[in-house]
């Protein structure tokens, strides 16, 4: 798995000193703000936070693993694709500003739905991309937008992005979080060596 070698050869195994969490992830207090919750799966959640961020209406990003057997996974666990789990990201946003079937466009445009069990240049079922529903309104958005996708898409490749009930997230261990704006150095090398933005322009476009 290149992202866990690259992790590896730069050293960032020291920042696991400072202190790791493990816990279920069970959402935000709420603030007053409208909130609802979104979690997605697209290889690598570095850069998944990083486009969602972005998103006008979301209110945070969380990177995580979802979908496995293993109780309090760590990277480690999860990246050498022993526990089930996949890279994914849970989005806190505001209904009233960003609604669900925009936060799927922005997800379909940073992944390739065309490539089963791998993203890039990440190989395994732990870089698969999935979406992950919390209720029934938010399936069947998914399916009407996968249905949009493949009847609009210009690449031939049939789209293999999975879909599956919300289970239990688990976060990350913190130097994941915000990865791409507390180490842009790192993070853009990572990025455009693992293929990402060249692929993403084939199947997109630029935009």
């Amino acid at each position: 798995m290149r992202k866990n070698n690259y992790l590896m050869s730069l050293g960032l195994a020291a920042l696991m000193i400072g202190g790791l969490i493990f816990a279920p992830y069970g959402g935000h207090a709420d603030d007053g703000l409208q909130q609802s919750k979104a979690t997605f799966a697209g290889g690598c959640f570095w850069c998944m936070e990083e486009a969602f961020e972005k998103v006008d209406g979301v209110n945070s990003v969380v990177s995580g693993y979802i979908g496995g057997q293993v109780e309090n996974p760590t990277y480690e666990q999860v990246s050498a694709g022993g526990t089930g789990h996949t890279e994914s990201i849970e989005v806190t946003f505001d209904p009233n500003k960003v609604t669900y079937a925009q936060l799927l466009e922005v997800f379909w445009r940073n992944v390739d739905p065309t490539t089963p069990n791998a993203q890039f240049c990440d190989h395994g079922n732990q870089y698969r991309t999935a979406i992950f529903y919390h209720d029934e309104n938010q399936k069947q958005l998914i399916d009407e937008s996968k249905k949009r996708i493949e009847s609009s898409k210009t690449f031939p490749e049939a789209i293999v992005t999975e879909i599956y009930p919300a289970s239990v997230f688990y976060i990350a261990e913190e130097y994941h979080q915000d990865f791409y704006s507390k180490n842009p150095i790192r993070y853009k090398y990572y990025k455009w060596n693992c293929g990402r933005v060249k692929r993403l322009e084939q199947l997109w476009g630029k935009a």
